[in-house]
């Protein structure tokens, strides 16, 4: 076998499971001597059988070949000139040997297996949304095939007629097209061969690098992991961010919803995060829903600057696409989550944002005439979340050991955490990071409200050094802000009072951190310790953010071993703090020179 790969077209008049495909492509790479992969195309006009079409030779196995050749046969046309539906094609004489033999052997199937298909007819089709009569088995959530290759998913089963919202060729289907159950649900590409990739909520390829080699395909919707599957979540899954890490713990397994007004850094979190996962094993699924084309279009370059598209896959539903293509955008991503989950890995998920996707399902019901409930929302638009978030979970070892942790992104309007969709999933998940507007443009970023920001894990997901650390990290923070209300209108302050200001301003300092510079846990252990030791005091505060990265470098360079150490124990050492105080005293002779 050489090295080199043959491609072709295989066309099939249904689609065909992929360990099919795989068996055709094998004896055609056993007829070629060289690795064949093949690109199906379903075409139902061939009636049954395959056509494999390989560089100028083309394979009819087909219903429709054999009549067109039975056709030309009696017609007395030149041996070789076949019509199949899709053009005059010329047809070498060559010897089928064992890929004729497998080819029959499809024909012979498909003799043997009549059936009757269940069929319908469109009575009406706008705005994506048909309404079809027949049908009469047709499941929910069922994907159904119109004339012209487009397809549809059953969302409204009633007695005489079936509600379906259109996924592709929307234009195509009007009054009278006929309409075909497939008896499956959506299905799409899972595996390695995704990483690195950007793909429709239908796991089509967007990024030009070719089609998708997929190990399986996984239906989009499923039950989500009992209680029995389940363990508890107590592995740290780090953000790279210091102010989250410490006071809004993450853990592997874990549903944390990043909520706050628009422009206020939420995208901005979920980057850091998925760049924080290079080189720990992470998968990571980056869900675009609604977004405009233009800030899909940077995330990607980010991830691909940043070296993240390596371990990343980008699926993408813009707000150009349709109502049903950002409707099933996260059920997409989390299939194909799943798959790494179920073999032992771990998994990062980030959906920005489900306020666009609950906009996108809302704007379906009403198009199907469902009776509208608050903000016209449909009546099961929390199941609708709901069925979607239990998915992510920590499995025990007896499933695997892998997990699924979730980052759902929710757009609030002017900071109103008691909307409609933001409570809904503020109770369905295990907690929220709420960033607030006013922290962001005072120049606090990430703009995380402490007070009103909750980890339901909390320590529990925590490195022991961490924990350690940062104990009472959180009610400095809270005195802080407290106390710099009162001090506005205080004319003197006692000599607590000041240091307690003094220590939190440094403090609120240390927490600033720059997008797309995720910190290492052992570095946000050492800088957390020098600042609730409160061996910062007399660094000034416009230099603390110099401070923090020229000390971060001389402990890189003059105690890298204790660094190392802290890294691999996730554990602090008595004496490691003492040599973490010596190194502040230090480098402080030299930085305050």
């Amino acid at each position: 076998m050489t090295e080199n790969i043959e491609t072709g077209v295989l066309w099939s008049a249904y689609p065909l499971e992929q360990d099919e495909i795989v068996q055709i492509e094998n004896k055609f790479s056993e007829l070629y001597g060289k690795k064949v992969k093949l690109d199906l195309k379903v075409k139902p006009e061939i009636i049954g059988g395959i056509i494999v079409s390989i560089g100028d030779k083309v394979y009819d196995g087909s219903i429709f070949g054999q009549l067109s050749r039975m056709k030309s046969h009696l017609l007395g046309l030149k041996k070789g000139e076949i019509n199949m539906g899709i053009g005059i094609h010329s047809h070498d004489d060559i010897a089928l040997d064992s890929v004729g033999d497998f080819i029959r052997s499809k024909i012979q199937e498909f003799d043997q297996k009549p059936g009757i298909e269940n069929v319908g007819r469109v009575i009406r089709s706008g705005d994506g949304v048909v309404l079809a009569s027949g049908l009469k088995n047709c499941k929910y959530g069922e994907l159904l095939r119109f004339e012209g290759n487009a397809f549809g998913i059953a969302f409204n089963l009633e007695k005489d007629t079936v509600g379906i919202v259109l996924l592709n060729y929307q234009n195509s289907v009007s009054e009278g097209t006929m309409v075909y159950s497939t008896g499956q649900v959506v299905q799409v590409p899972v595996g390695e061969g995704l990483l690195g990739r950007v793909v429709n909520p239908l796991g089509q390829p967007l990024d030009g690098k070719g089609n998708i080699h997929a190990t399986q395909y996984r239906e989009i919707e499923q039950k989500a992991p009992g209680i029995y599957e389940r363990e508890a979540v107590n592995q740290p899954m780090q953000t790279g961010l210091l102010a989250i890490d410490s006071m809004i713990p993450i853990g592997r397994g874990q549903r944390q919803l990043i909520i706050g007004d628009r422009q206020t850094g939420k995208t901005a979190i979920a980057l850091d995060t998925i760049l924080n996962q290079k080189d720990t094993g992470v998968i990571c699924i980056y869900v675009a829903i609604g977004q405009k084309a233009s800030t899909v279009s940077q995330v990607i370059n980010t991830l691909r600057r940043t070296g993240a598209m390596d371990y990343t896959i980008v699926v993408s539903a813009t707000a150009s696409d349709s109502a049903p293509m950002q409707y099933i955008a996260p059920y997409t991503g989390c299939a194909m989550g799943e798959y790494f989950m179920q073999n032992g890995k771990d998994v990062l998920i980030v959906y920005d944002d489900l306020s666009k996707h609950a906009i996108a399902y809302r704007t379906l019901s009403l198009l199907l005439r469902r009776p509208p409930g608050r903000e016209a929302y449909p009546g099961d638009i929390f199941y609708l979340h709901s069925r979607l978030l239990e998915r992510s979970a920590k499995l025990n070892k007896e499933n695997g050991g892998g997990s699924m942790t979730a980052l759902p992104i929710v757009e609030t309007q002017a900071g109103d955490i008691s909307g409609y969709i933001p409570t809904n999933i503020i109770s369905i998940t295990d907690g929220q990071l709420f960033l607030e507007d006013e922290l962001f443009f005072a120049g606090i970023r990430p703009a995380v409200n402490v007070g009103l920001s909750v980890s339901r894990v909390g320590k529990a997901a925590q490195t022991r050094a961490m924990a350690r650390v940062s104990g009472t990290l959180r009610l400095e923070l809270a005195q802080y802000r407290e106390l710099q209300v009162f001090s506005q209108f205080g004319s003197e302050l006692d000599q607590s009072t000041q240091e307690l200001l003094a220590q939190g301003e440094r403090i609120t300092e240390i927490l600033k951190q720059e997008q797309y510079q995720p910190l290492d846990m052992a570095h946000q252990v050492i800088l957390l310790y020098a600042a609730s030791r409160k061996l910062l005091l007399d660094v000034p505060v416009n230099k603390i953010r110099d401070f923090k990265q020229q000390f971060i470098d001389y402990i890189d360079r003059y105690h890298m071993d204790m660094v190392d150490n802290i890294r691999e124990t996730e554990d602090i050492t008595e004496a490691e703090m003492t040599r973490i105080e010596d190194a502040v005293k230090d480098f402080k002779r030299l930085f305050l020179k």
